[in-house]
């Protein structure tokens, strides 16, 4: 299978932990695609949708599949999101589709966290994908200073304004051997609005698309 098709299986696995008659959260990306357009298929009732971007909004709508506001919502029972990279623990690095804010938002409010992923994105350590930081604009020489004393390259993302009017540091070059204390340390330089290490917020379980079909992994 190629890696659309991956998504597809994915996508389709994740209908599985769907609560009906539950509102449910809805992430960002093109696995993400997959699992809107299977979940508009499957014929699942469920109240509506908390999304996390404009592009899965859309998404949703185009499939009359209500979308809610966050700030109308005091808990979902699950969120569903794909990942750039996922270890062993179920943390991750997310924010290649420049939605890392909106996504941790929408993950806060959740009581389980579930990854859909291809197997390529299973990693020992994170780190190799460049990592996503939404910064306010006036931090980013501050902050590219800040990731080379811990090693790393931080490289504007050029033409790029998040949903929510940021920019994005791309940082390459870093192990993150311990995601919960480099989550806790970087959120708090000033100016970076989100961290794309989701450790605080790490997947409770993860479906992994591969050659021999769905593997699920649960932390």
């Amino acid at each position: 299978m190629n890696q659309d098709q991956l998504k597809q299986l994915v996508g389709r696995a994740a209908l599985d932990h769907v609560v009906p008659g539950e509102i449910l959260g809805v992430g960002t990306g093109s696995t993400v695609d997959c699992f809107i357009d299977a979940l508009a298929a499957s014929g699942i009732a469920i109240p509506g949708a908390v999304s996390s971007s404009e592009r899965s909004t859309q998404r949703l709508k185009q499939h009359g599949i209500p979308v809610l506001d966050a700030g109308e919502v005091r808990r979902l029972a699950v969120y569903i999101d794909g990942a750039d990279e996922i270890d062993g623990r179920g943390f991750m690095v997310k924010g290649g589709g420049a939605a890392l804010t909106r996504e941790k938002i929408v993950a806060d409010l959740a009581e389980r966290f579930v990854c859909i992923a291809d197997a390529s994105k299973l990693v020992t350590t994170l780190g190799a994908f460049p990592l996503p930081v939404e910064i306010i604009p006036m931090a980013a020489a501050q902050l590219t200073r800040r990731f080379a004393a811990l090693g790393g390259t931080a490289r504007l993302r050029a033409g790029v304004v998040t949903d929510n009017g940021g920019q994005l540091l791309d940082v390459t070059g870093l192990a993150i051997a311990d995601p919960l204390a480099f989550e806790a340390e970087v959120n708090q330089w000033p100016g970076v609005v989100t961290v794309g290490v989701f450790a605080r917020h790490k997947a409770q379980v993860c479906l992994l698309g591969g050659a021999d079909g769905v593997r699920t992994l649960r932390f």
